[in-house]
């Protein structure tokens, strides 16, 4: 996941970075820095972001490992 992905991502969703964080179990600071492009933050916490949004239907897609851009799934009506 990039900063720009991540960005889009919540943005698609209506997600603060302060939601995100919250969601994450990460500071605030970790998703402000990462996706100003200051720092990438560890795996785990990465990991939890990038978790969170696709818990809300976003989905990471690409070709041949490289993340490419975003989709959303919708939840299934039931």
């Amino acid at each position: 996941m990039t900063p720009e992905q991540c960005r889009a991502a919540r943005a698609w969703i209506d997600w603060s970075q302060d939601d995100l964080a919250r969601a994450a179990s990460v500071s605030l600071s970790t998703v402000r820095d990462f996706e100003k492009g200051r720092r990438v933050p560890i795996a785990n916490n990465l990991m939890a972001m990038r978790a969170a949004l696709e818990a809300q239907g976003a989905r990471f897609v690409g070709d041949g490992g490289a993340t490419l851009g975003i989709e959303f799934q919708r939840a299934s009506a039931a």
